[in-house]
């Protein structure tokens, strides 16, 4: 199986200019069976100004997000695993969404865990769903939830072949602890890890960038090292 993950700059309320610099860079490269795109890089994730409050861009299920999602899984024949800041009544919630060329959704996942600064946001109810594409078994974190999975979700860790790993990072000048954390999880579930992280742009913070792959054994075996691209691996 053919994996992109593709590394979106940090842009703030710019829907439009993301999903077209999405679809360019799919244009660019090879075709892929699955694309990943990172968290709330559609919407943003925290503005130039520091502004974290991501209530404006929430929308229902079946929005305009999903659309656009559908339209680049038809285009690609790829099944395309994109963020959406989704209203569900008086609750909001970090998610994500897998949507099939065939226009289906095949994984629908609300961040468990959201970071100390997303207020607005309603925890998700539990892990991943371990779902099947093209005869793989995938399932699905996002960003801080990465600090509990062995808690919350060793079940399906140990029944994926891989993990997805949408982020918008943030970490200290020190160092990049995202790999260090991706291993120990592949190392100890036997399963890959893709992450599609956010990349440089406004705001510019530490942990940004370096979008990454870690093989089942947790071996690095490519991180993207441009401030916008895409990263191509094959799942073994």
């Amino acid at each position: 199986m053919r994996l992109t993950a593709l590394q979106l700059p940090a842009r703030f309320d710019a829907q439009e200019e993301q999903l077209a610099f999405a679809e360019a860079l799919l244009e660019s490269g090879p075709r892929t069976d699955l694309v990943l795109l990172p968290e709330a890089s559609l919407t943003g994730y925290v503005s130039p100004a520091g502004d974290f409050d991501l209530t404006r861009f929430a929308e229902p299920l079946e929005g305009p997000t999903r659309a656009a999602l559908a339209h680049l899984a038809r285009r690609f024949d790829s099944l395309v695993v994109g963020p959406l800041i989704e209203r569900a009544g008086e609750q909001l919630f970090n998610s994500v969404l897998g949507i099939a060329p065939d226009g289906s959704t095949l994984l629908h996942y609300r961040k468990h865990h959201p970071w100390f600064p997303e207020k607005w946001a309603t925890p998700g109810p539990g892990a991943s769903k371990v779902v099947t594409w093209r005869g793989r078994k995938l399932t699905c974190a996002i960003c801080f939830d990465v600090h509990f999975l062995g808690a919350d979700a060793a079940q399906q860790l140990d029944e994926a072949e891989l993990l997805l790993f949408p982020s918008a990072w943030v970490d200290d000048d020190d160092g990049d602890s995202r790999p260090g954390l991706l291993k120990a999880l592949a190392e100890q579930h036997s399963v890959a890890v893709l992450n599609a992280n956010w990349g440089t742009g406004k705001p510019k913070v530490p942990g940004q960038g370096g979008s990454l792959f870690l093989d089942a054994k947790g071996a690095l075996t490519t991180r993207l090292k441009v401030k916008s691209g895409r990263l191509d691996v094959t799942l073994p």
